[in-house]
């Protein structure tokens, strides 16, 4: 392939590189996505490069694991996912080149060496020790000669222009010693030969592009065109400390595990950084490739807020159709997701029970725990609502026992049961929301879900009052 032409003339080509050491960071699908939205603006292409030349910390599975998340994401790549260990032969080939100029020179310094000749020195980093020592490249770690004097300009589409004066930048290591290139060379052989257009990553990665540019300078020649970059601001949690992944929950799988949809996690992506020019939030994807602008990302650094990615997400769920929503809630409706066996599960009595759900959940993870009281043999109480419900024993007894009988002779829809229930409470001189506490948990299992009275209709008759049997029992009324 050739080199990119200045600034993405012509056909754009942006690349997504992750790196497979673990799941993929919602910090690197939000770069995916700001790339991917760039190529389907401009008809551009999205390729999909993995850096995994680090053998020691590569697994297969990570490969996996980011190629099935975007795929969920939608964030399909036009090209790849090409391997970056699989250009070894190329990366080689740079490097010869890089020596042959003189742009290269061998070192044996080890880290405590350097430390220790550069104390206190006004200049942090590497001294050149070796510069002129005329080692042997074989064996030996590879720097790059930075040049004395001037500064590499790097233009950066959100960032403005950024000044790196070489005086401030080390000869830098290129090489190990066991002859792997560093990610800064094969990144710029790759997006060389890959006929990269524009570089959009993250800004932790702002302080290699003038190391890249120097390098590219070097094996293309000083005019030749360079790609442009975008750096996209730092994704912070609410204490505004960089998201971690010892720390925080930021790997996509987990949110997908969890029922998110994808639809709502790109949305939310997509405002990290960016926003709508009317400020909307809940934006259909096909707008946002329309609106999105890699001039109008901002450049602080962007809040990861679970609490309102849940927000969006419920947003989406609201706007189904119930149809769409029992078809999304499916794979949730049966094992392993659903506790309750298959045989079980009715799909007509859900499908009663879902315009309900719809109204309460905010991912479809919730939707089981809404209704597993319908397809389990029995409820599984839980103890401290159970407490909270039955904390006045006596009016509990009157209440499940008078709901009881009179669940025996009325009509069994949700009207009628409210009613019932509603003349048991005032008998018992209780308020209805208070008098309905230990019906619910005796019935559901749970303080909260789906209307009490709808759910009561869908279980029917005989299973209800089961229910309510049992939890006279459980308050010692044989």
């Amino acid at each position: 392939m050739t080199g990119a032409a200045p600034g993405g003339q012509g056909c754009p080509r942006v690349r997504f590189a992750p790196s497979p050491t673990g799941f993929l960071h919602v910090g690197s699908a939000r770069t995916a996505l700001f790339n991917w939205l760039f190529a389907r603006q401009s008809g551009g292409t999205f390729v999909l490069r993995i850096e995994d030349t680090d053998a020691e910390r590569n697994r297969e599975e990570w490969v996996t694991g980011i190629v099935d998340s975007l795929d969920w994401l939608g964030l399909v790549p036009d090209e790849g996912p090409y391997r970056q260990s699989e250009r070894a032969a190329r990366h080689q080939e740079a490097i010869d080149r890089l020596w042959d100029a003189g742009a290269l020179y061998a070192c044996d310094c080890t880290r405590e060496e350097v430390e220790r000749r550069t104390k206190g020195h006004a200049k942090p980093g590497y001294d050149g020790f070796c510069r002129e020592r005329g080692l042997d490249r074989r064996g030996h770690a590879l720097r790059f000669r930075v040049p004395d004097e001037g500064t590499t300009v790097v233009h950066d589409l959100v960032r403005g222009e950024v000044r790196f004066p070489h005086a401030a930048i080390e000869d830098f290591v290129v090489v190990k010693s066991n002859g792997q290139p560093l990610f800064v060379l094969a990144n710029v052989v790759d997006d060389i030969d890959m006929a990269i257009t524009h570089v959009i990553r993250g800004e932790d990665l702002l302080p290699s592009t003038p190391k890249a540019l120097l390098l590219w300078a070097v094996l293309q020649g000083p005019d030749a065109p360079v790609p442009a970059f975008a750096h996209l601001p730092m994704l912070v949690n609410e204490k505004r400390q960089k998201l971690s992944k010892r720390r925080d929950p930021v790997a996509v799988e987990v949110y997908r595990d969890e029922g998110y949809l994808p639809e709502a996690l790109v949305n939310y992506l997509a405002l990290l950084g960016w926003s709508h020019p009317d400020g909307r939030e809940i934006i259909e994807l096909d707008e946002i490739v329309a609106r999105f602008r890699l001039e109008d990302v901002n450049h602080s650094p962007a809040f990861f807020d679970v609490t309102k990615l849940h927000h969006v997400d419920a947003e989406y769920l609201r706007s189904m159709t119930p149809e769409s929503f029992i078809e999304r809630a499916g794979p949730w409706l049966a094992p392993p997701l659903a506790p309750w066996p298959a045989e079980n599960f009715d799909p007509v009595a859900f499908a009663r029970m879902a315009p309900l759900v719809q109204e309460r959940v905010s991912v479809l993870g919730e939707v089981p725990g809404m209704v597993d009281f319908l397809f389990l043999d029995q409820p599984v109480i839980d103890e401290r609502s159970w407490a909270e419900a039955t904390k006045d024993a006596e009016a509990a007894v009157a209440v499940l026992g008078g709901v009881a009988a009179a669940f025996r002779e009325c009509p069994w829809q949700a009207d009628e049961l409210h009613a019932v229930t509603s003349a048991v409470a005032e008998s018992v001189g209780k308020k209805l929301g208070r008098a309905q506490a230990p019906v619910r948990v005796a019935v559901t299992g749970r303080s909260v879900g789906p209307p009490l009275f709808e759910s009561l209709e869908v279980l029917g008759r005989e299973r209800a009052i089961a229910r309510l049997d049992a939890a006279l029992a459980r308050l010692g009324v044989a």
